[in-house]
């Protein structure tokens, strides 16, 4: 079996552990805290040691192109983040407005 068999490379930004929804960097943000292959196990319990032991592998393999890839995932996340708080839902928004209503009240009693 070839390494890249493990993954479904949906994208250039989407590459997923395969018959999972779980992406490799799910994986390699454990490991790249300091997680050992059997607490990333523990903390994704569908994926096998065989699967977590592919996709470090894959990452140390192609570890430019992965630190690239885990670059670019974390730009887009931050800017969705942006993008949500800058236009929140409308319960957002009413949740706030309840939240800053029991701030002033407190602050007044």
């Amino acid at each position: 079996m070839q390494l890249e068999d493990y993954f479904e490379f949906l994208g250039p930004d989407d590459i997923r552990i395969k018959g999972h929804r779980i992406g490799i960097d799910d994986v390699l943000y454990y490991y790249l805290e300091g997680y050992t292959s059997e607490e990333i196990a523990a903390n994704l319990p569908t994926l096998s040691l065989e699967q977590i032991h592919a996709a470090i592998t894959y990452y140390l393999h192609n570890r430019a192109e992965m630190d690239a890839y885990l670059s670019r995932l974390a730009n887009w996340r931050e800017q969705r983040y942006r993008e949500w708080e800058a236009n929140p839902s409308s319960v957002v928004q009413r949740l706030r407005v309840l939240k800053a209503q029991r701030a002033k009240e407190v602050t007044s009693a």
